[in-house]
């Protein structure tokens, strides 16, 4: 299986180091492209000192959209998405491959630990696959737990973005008008969420391999969250409900609507007692609403399940 590793840089060229280091180290080798999104650092010099492929968008584009391009100018037929703060452990090509030759299985999520920096570790699981619950509400699963926890093989409902490997006929087929895999205008957080979303109501499964493993530093995360700007935390805020516009389906409104409008009230109150830079994402969020309201008429016109599994977690 030919594999290509797309390794995002945005002014990270003294991690891009050891993120491009890991990803060349991996067994079988991969086609690795260093996507330079507009940096104005040295990521270049580091692509051409290790050789490796060479992709430069100018000017800089958002994450999804430089996701987005990147696909539509290389191939293989198993993508791995890697941001540069992201270092592969020896062997997770090797563990993780093998599960897209799986019928339907269309990603692999991988077991993600915390650090602080290259090789500094915190011993917490960043994530083992990511959830969506029956509010609609996305997750990371296993967030701080040991290191050592989560340990057995299963599904997921996706894979977080920070390292995520695909079938590329799973984002082909995932892909809005044919190019669109990550949503263009939810610009970065939440992105890979809805795309498992996506990919779940297309058909796709998601697997949870736990031999392999990467270590992240996490910017947005339960634990992070109160140290992130507060446009981050909007754009979180209003890309749920994108989401919600373009994925969900009837049955699962009949099912889950008391959950998710009961979590609504609780939303509201939050945002007026605690953080109200929030009230503006509802702004945005009809603001964006037409474009939603597009892409859900493509999604749900193609859609082969009803109800995909909300609340699914790999068990510890």
């Amino acid at each position: 299986m030919r594999t290509t590793v797309l390794l995002l840089s945005t002014d990270e060229a003294p991690l891009l180091v050891h993120s491009l280091a890991a990803a060349l180290g991996q067994e079988p080798r991969p086609e690795v492209t260093v996507v330079d999104n507009g940096s104005t650092d040295d990521t270049a010099r580091v692509a051409d000192q290790h050789g490796t492929g060479y992709l430069r968008l100018e000017p800089r584009r958002t994450y999804a959209a430089a996701i987005n391009d990147a696909l539509t100018r290389t191939g293989g037929d198993a993508v791995v998405l890697l941001n540069a703060d992201c270092f592969l452990r020896p062997g997770f090509l090797a563990a993780a491959l093998p599960l897209l030759k799986e019928h339907g299985v269309g990603a692999v999520a991988p077991k993600l630990v915390r650090v602080t920096a290259p090789g500094r570790q915190l011993g917490q699981i960043d994530t083992a696959g990511m959830y969506i619950d029956r509010h609609r509400k996305n997750g990371l699963v296993g967030h701080g737990r040991p290191a050592s926890s989560f340990s057995a093989a299963g599904e997921a409902f996706g894979c977080d973005g920070a390292a995520a490997i695909y079938r590329r006929e799973t984002l082909e087929d995932c892909a809005l008008g044919g190019r669109e895999v990550l949503d263009e205008d939810m610009e970065l957080w939440a992105s890979d969420a809805d795309l498992a979303w996506r990919a779940r109501l297309l058909g796709w499964r998601c697997l949870y391999e736990p031999r392999a493993v990467a270590e992240h530093i996490r910017t947005y995360s339960p634990s992070t969250r109160a140290h992130v700007s507060e446009q981050a935390r909007r754009m979180q805020f209003r890309n749920r409900y994108l989401m919600i516009a373009k994925n969900e389906t009837r049955a699962g409104l009949v099912r889950h609507i008391p959950l998710m409008l009961g979590y609504e009230v609780l939303a509201v109150g939050h945002a007026l007692l605690r953080e109200r830079h929030l009230l503006a994402g509802y702004r945005e969020a009809w603001r964006l609403l037409p474009g939603a309201r597009r892409r859900r008429s493509w999604i749900q016109g193609r859609r082969r399940i009803d109800l995909p599994p909300f609340g699914l977690r790999v068990r510890e």
